[in-house]
This record gives C-alpha cells, sequence and structure tokens, in this order.
C-alpha cells in the first residue's frame, strides 16, 4: 500500500493551486467605507464603558502582547491539531484503499517508521510528518476546525447582543484571543509552529492583512512573500515593534458593529453576524496565506531535488 507521502499533490498541480491562490489575492476588495470610519463609533463605545471593562480590556491587550512575545495563555495545543490531521488521514486512507488501510496511518507520512508500532498516531506524529501531508488533507482539517470556531463566534456575539455594555465590551478581546486560536491552528494544519516566535510574527501579518484596506492588504503580501528568505530574518524580527498598532486597528474595526450591537433585540443578530463574518474573514485569509507558504516550499523543496 502507499504511503500518504505518494498521496502528494504534482507539482502541475500545486501550481495549479498556487494561481487560484493568486487569483483570490487579486480579488481581494477594499474594506468598506463604514468600517474605515470604525473608530468613530467605537469612541462612542469607549466612553459608554466603565473603567474596569477599560482596565480589563487594556489587560487582554497586554497579554495579546505577551502572546508574540512568548506565546502567552493564547497558545493551542499542538497535539490536539496532530490528532485531528491524523482522523483525517485516516478517513482519506479508508476512501484510497478501503477499511483495512486504516491502521497503516500509525506509520505515515514516513514509510520508514517501524510497522509493527502499536502507539496511536497521535502520540508519533510530529510537525515535520504533518507538514508532508497532501494539501487535501491538511485543507480538510483546517476547514472543519475552523468551522467549530465560527460556529462558537456566532453563539458568541448573538449572547453579547443581550447583555448590553458590559458583555460587548468584553466580547473584543474574546474575539481577537479566538482570531489568534484560528490562525494557530491553521498554521499547525499546513506543518507550521507557532510556538516559534517567527511564526507569531506571520500569525500578526495575517492578522493585519484581514483587517487592511486594499493598500495594506497589498503591502501585507509584498512582506510575506519575502518572509521565509533567511537574508531578511533580522528584518523579520524587527517588525514585532508595531504589534499594539496592528491589534488596535484589528479591535476598532469593529467599533460600529459592536455599537449595533447595544440596539434592543436587533443586536442579537447584529452580533452574531459581525463575530461570524470576523472568524470567517479571519479563517479565510489564514487558510489562504499559509497554503500558498506550503505550497512555495514544496514546489522550491521538488526543483532543489531536480538539480
Amino acid at each position: 500500500m502507499k504511503p500518504l507521502i505518494e498521496y502528494r499533490e504534482s507539482q502541475d498541480v500545486l501550481h495549479q493551486e498556487l494561481k487560484q491562490i493568486e487569483k483570490w489575492e487579486k480579488e481581494q476588495k477594499d474594506i468598506f467605507f463604514w468600517e474605515k470610519i470604525g473608530r468613530w463609533p467605537f469612541m462612542l463605545l469607549d466612553r459608554l464603558t466603565p473603567k474596569i471593562i477599560k482596565d480589563k480590556l487594556e489587560q487582554l491587550l497586554n497579554e495579546m502582547g505577551s502572546f508574540i512575545q512568548n506565546g502567552g495563555k493564547y497558545l493551542v495545543k499542538e497535539e490536539t491539531v496532530l490528532s485531528k490531521l491524523n482522523k483525517t488521514a485516516r478517513e482519506y486512507m479508508i476512501q484510497q484503499n478501503g477499511a483495512a488501510s486504516a491502521s497503516d496511518t500509525e506509520n505515515q507520512p514516513h514509510s520508514g517508521e517501524n510497522a509493527d508500532a502499536e502507539h496511536s498516531a497521535e502520540s508519533t506524529w510530529d510537525l515535520k510528518q504533518a507538514a508532508e501531508l497532501p494539501l487535501t488533507i491538511m485543507d480538510q482539517t483546517a476547514d472543519e476546525m475552523t468551522s467549530g470556531r465560527i460556529t462558537f463566534a456566532t453563539a458568541q456575539g448573538a449572547t453579547t447582543g443581550i447583555g448590553g455594555v458590559f458583555t460587548i465590551a468584553a466580547d473584543i478581546p474574546i474575539l481577537l484571543g479566538l482570531s489568534l486560536k484560528v490562525f494557530q491552528e491553521i498554521a499547525l494544519c499546513y506543518g507550521f509552529n507557532p510556538h516559534d516566535k517567527q511564526e507569531r510574527i506571520f500569525i500578526i501579518k495575517c492578522m493585519q492583512f484581514a483587517s487592511s484596506d486594499i493598500v495594506g492588504k497589498k503591502a501585507v503580501l509584498e512582506e510575506l512573500a519575502l518572509f521565509d528568505d533567511p537574508s531578511r530574518q533580522a528584518q523579520v524580527f524587527s517588525q514585532m515593534q508595531g504589534w499594539k498598532e496592528i491589534i488596535n486597528t484589528y479591535r476598532d474595526q469593529f467599533g460600529w458593529k459592536k455599537l449595533l450591537q447595544m440596539v434592543p433585540i436587533a443586536g442579537i443578530l447584529f452580533g452574531s453576524i459581525a463575530n461570524r463574518s470576523a472568524i470567517s474573514d479571519v479563517a479565510e485569509a489564514g487558510k489562504m496565506l499559509y497554503r500558498k507558504r506550503r505550497i512555495l516550499m514544496r514546489l522550491a523543496e521538488e526543483e532543489n531535488g531536480l538539480e
């Protein structure tokens, strides 16, 4: 039976997938006018927010700064995502080869592993192995994990639409934290480790992309195109300095949306739609940008192998 690594996409398929991502990048539109003036209603919301809530907001924003510097409490568990990748891989192998193939994924994707190993794949797989999986498995796992996060964000938004200014103010850092977790889970799905500081910079850049206007999006794409260039390591780490501005901008885009949540009854609908939209945008940006990065790395590996 073929090992999972042999189900990886060919160079031609990878080039086709890359073209689709580049097409998506070109189709990115500017943010709406009312999102550009998001700071105005946020200032009003800020005036209505009690000091204790403002202090909590600032504390949580600082904790996100800790995430960038050392991971903090927002780091997700690598094992959870690897377990999900394993489950998807097992289902994929069953589809390709029948039910008898399911147990063989314990030794995948490296065909040279001990064939008699009785440990579960969750305990033997690592990110290096996960990075070798077919894109199909990575994509499916990322979609399934983000789907759960989007559902949670929708319910969270509806709940805060009921509770008034206290719950609305608290919802903003919750949404920021959820965004960070979505990016991390997507990173792990494509074989990248958010425990590495450089990877957390990439996540912040993805966050910046998701919340920027069209000019900002183009600038971020230019930076990310050279992100893995070894000659730019020092420059990449220096980009950490603007993290708080990025997070504040990301927060402020929710201003008008959060203000609408204060409308009686209708606030429930506004809250669920706003949160669902925010996390959906995050998930789409994260998947596309990490997918592109994995494809480029895989193409580079194959080209180097032919030399």
